[in-house]
């Protein structure tokens, strides 16, 4: 049950920010075994002002194009599973809309899975 937050600069098509849910999402499917319509995801957009990155911090080359991606979920995959899903979602956001793999940045924080209430007030996988 992962949850996704997306930043961006201001100012992409609808289609564009469209293609970045899709691509996440196949992306998770793909790497992460994330079952059917597990869709929890939200994009917020920034004036150039409200986003600052290192341009080139540990020697890639970002432009305002960058993607801030951080997706929560449960702690239970392999290091190959999470390298999968970093390679898999720049692969696919290079695709369509077409952003470079330096400007697609991934962070994955890892909880234990009694953590979620997807509702109900409940703690559905404790």
């Amino acid at each position: 049950m992962p949850l996704a937050h997306i930043s961006l600069r201001a100012g992409k098509s609808e289609a564009y920010r469209q293609a970045i849910f899709d691509g996440v999402y196949r992306a998770m499917r793909e790497t992460f075994n994330v079952p059917e319509d597990d869709q929890f995801m939200a994009l917020t957009e920034h004036a150039a002002a409200n986003f600052r990155y290192g341009a080139s911090y540990l020697g890639v080359a970002r432009s305002d194009d960058l993607v801030f991606i951080q997706i929560t979920a449960n702690n239970t995959r392999t290091v190959e599973q999470k390298k999968a899903l970093f390679r898999r979602i720049a692969e696919l956001l290079g695709e369509n809309p077409g952003i470079r793999p330096e400007d697609v940045f991934v962070s994955l924080v890892e909880v234990v899975k009694e953590n979620w209430s997807l509702g109900h007030g409940l703690a559905q996988y404790a």
